[in-house]
């Protein structure tokens, strides 16, 4: 027979945290147990050997005595009795259900009916209900049904549904699905313990796989019923015991394969003795529940790294279960150290979190974690790695100071000397910051917390890696995107992506230019296309002019002699005016064109840059030569009406 024992089995967050505490304060003196503080007899009876005291009410507890809330907790009114007669109160309430508690509170003081599914006599049921004065508990589907087909103005009310804990998830499931068609102002809080849905679904797949069941656990305790109602769902023997011995072994002689599970209220010790009644007829054993009990018991110490699965979220905490003998809990300030981080962002139910141990706190019976500071020690770690590594890392620049740019890597504050900025002397480096730059790390001192790092490092080395990769492919005609680096009376300097070449001012415009700043700007995108380049001596000739459109031809196909053209005025000569009539063509207005009377020098009637209208007279296509007159234009102008002398009658 194979025997295997789910991993989920036995006792869960709260029960184990309240016990923790009940052990520990009747090591200390004696101590009252409100109600059962868990439901399973022999737990109680080992509590009561060890000095303390079960109590059904609080007005049973003496006056200023330490009384222990169960993790099922407690309505309003027995905090205020207990208050009242000086108790101390040493509240063991699983913080899923003090999360319940804080919503029925909320939902009923914002006029909210809260709904709580579950079982009416539950004391967690109890407790909840205690919080709240017009709350309602219904079991399932039906009987919340009827309440709405018998009061017909109830749908339509501000309804809060919480759950038991402990509840079946197909049942919530089915009353969610069903009261959000029918219910118009409902909300509703999937409150089922997390723990619970795990142990109940790996309870589920085990009975599926085996040919027989044992369920543990008392028959008070709602979560062992219905641990064995899932079971027997899917598994044809299913048997539930409190002890191993109430299990008869000769019944299980036909079994070849054996599931062994147990309830929420069921401690470590049981499960064991349960597992080494069994261990006679096993022949292989999928995991050693003896280790696994060894485990939970081991001893944490801080500074320790751990990992654990997220049980709960609260409003204050995570919880966390870890497999020892103490919960860890991690306040949101230890998340992390983003401010605008959310929680579900970084923690999600079920899912395994890396923490630091921060200190085990045998009185509050819990190990307290933090995540922010485990990840600030492997940011630590990074960065320290990264010098030798020569790693290139991420940061978000966040300031400027007198002496550079200071940055944001993983958390830690890394200063970047001007002369690493990346940028030439003199920059305004304030326009970096709060952006994201790849830097290196080149000094790290832990001690001291100094960081430095070098941008100027990481484009250094991306640049000489484009480089390389241009000079392999270069080649005459191709064409590349580059951005104007600098600029010189004789031309300008193209970065092509991590190589400079050179587009002399002839090469920049097909129009007459005296300086390259007539057509381009520092930091203009530009596209060029190789003229020469030189891989010895590192230079390449850059042209911008689009040679397959031919000033010339763009010309002649354009113009013709006798056409008139808004021409602009490019050189003023002693002998007339030359003007672009398209860009990389000009054409000669003689002195003696310029106007329609004497002119001196072409200066008196226009000016370098001025547009004007002027007719073309000649075209040389040998020569490539135009000849242009505005005088032509003046002779033939027509005489306005307004101009003329008026006739007398």
């Amino acid at each position: 027979m194979i025997v295997r024992v789910a991993k989920s089995a036995g006792f869960c967050y709260g029960v184990r945290r309240a016990v923790d505490m009940a052990e520990k304060a009747s090591g200390q003196g004696p101590v009252f147990l409100l109600g059962h503080i868990t439901h399973n007899d022999h737990v109680i009876q080992r509590l009561e050997d060890m000095g303390a005291v079960s109590i059904a009410a609080p007005e049973e507890v003496p006056k200023d005595a330490a009384v222990l809330i169960r993790a099922h907790g407690e309505p309003d009114g027995v905090y205020q009795v207990l208050r009242e007669r000086g108790c101390r109160v040493l509240d063991a309430t699983c913080p899923n259900v003090a999360r319940i508690h804080g919503i029925v509170r909320e939902a009923e003081a914002k006029g909210r009916i809260p709904i709580i599914v579950g079982e009416a006599e539950h004391p967690e049921i109890l407790g909840i209900l205690g919080c709240t004065r017009g709350g309602m508990v219904v079991s399932g589907w039906d009987e919340l049904e009827q309440i709405l087909k018998k009061v017909p103005e109830f749908p339509g009310k501000p309804l809060t549904f919480v759950s038991q804990t402990t509840a079946i998830l197909s049942n919530w499931e089915k009353i969610v699905e069903n009261a959000k068609k029918v219910c118009t102002n409902a909300e509703f809080f999937d409150t089922i313990c997390n723990a619970t849905s795990r142990r109940q679904s790996e309870a589920l797949e085990l009975a599926g796989q085996c040919d027989a069941m044992i369920v543990i656990g008392d028959q008070k305790s709602s979560n062992t019923r219905k641990l064995t109602q899932l079971c027997a769902s899917c598994c044809p023997m299913v048997v539930q015991a409190e002890r191993g011995s109430g299990i008869d072994r000769d019944q299980f002689q036909q079994v070849g394969m054996l599931g062994i599970t147990a309830g929420a209220s069921t401690p470590e010790w049981i499960i064991k003795e349960v597992s080494n009644k069994m261990s006679d007829e096993i022949m292989e054993i999928e995991q050693s529940f003896a280790e696994m009990l060894e485990e939970s018991f081991k001893i944490l110490n801080t500074g320790d790294r751990v990992t654990g699965t997220v049980a709960a979220i609260t409003p204050t905490e995570v919880q966390v279960e870890l497999g020892v003998k103490y919960p860890g809990t991690i306040p949101l300030s230890e998340l992390s150290d983003d401010p605008d981080v959310k929680v579900e962002d970084i923690a999600k139910v079920g899912e395994e979190i890396e923490a630091i141990v921060m200190l085990v706190s045998d009185r509050d019976c819990v190990v307290k974690l933090s995540k922010k500071r485990l990840d600030a020690d492997k940011n630590w770690e990074t960065v320290e790695n990264a010098v030798e590594n020569k790693d290139v890392l991420e940061g978000i620049i966040t300031e400027e100071n007198k002496g550079g740019l200071v940055a944001n890597v993983k958390g830690i504050r890394v200063f970047i000397p001007a002369s690493q900025s990346g940028k030439p002397r003199g920059a305004d480096l304030s326009e970096m910051v709060k952006t994201r730059v790849q830097l290196r790390i080149t000094e790290v001192n832990r001690a001291r917390r100094r960081v430095v790092g070098s941008i100027r490092a990481v484009t250094a080395e991306a640049r000489a890696a484009a480089a390389a990769a241009i000079w392999d492919s270069i080649e005459v005609g191709k064409r590349y995107s580059g951005t104007v680096k600098s600029l010189t009376s004789y031309g300008a300097f193209v970065d092509i992506g991590g190589v400079d070449g050179m587009v002399h001012i002839s090469e920049l415009s097909w129009s007459r230019i005296k300086t390259p700043s007539e057509v381009v700007s520092v930091g203009d995108p530009i596209d060029v296309y190789v003229i020469s380049f030189d891989p010895e001596k590192k230079k390449i000739s850059l042209g911008v002019k689009d040679h397959s459109q031919e000033p010339w031809t763009v010309f002649t196909e354009k113009y013709a002699v006798g056409d008139v053209a808004p021409v602009r005025v490019v050189k003023l000569m002693t002998f007339g005016a030359f003007a672009e009539i398209v860009p990389g063509v000009d054409g000669l207005i003689h002195i003696s064109q310029l106007a329609d009377h004497r002119v001196e020098k072409p200066g008196d009637v226009v000016s370098e840059g001025d547009t004007v209208d002027a007719k073309i007279t000649a075209i040389d296509e040998d020569n490539k030569k135009v000849s242009l007159s505005i005088r032509a234009l003046l002779e033939s102008a027509p005489v306005d009406d307004e101009d003329e002398e008026p006739v007398e009658e």
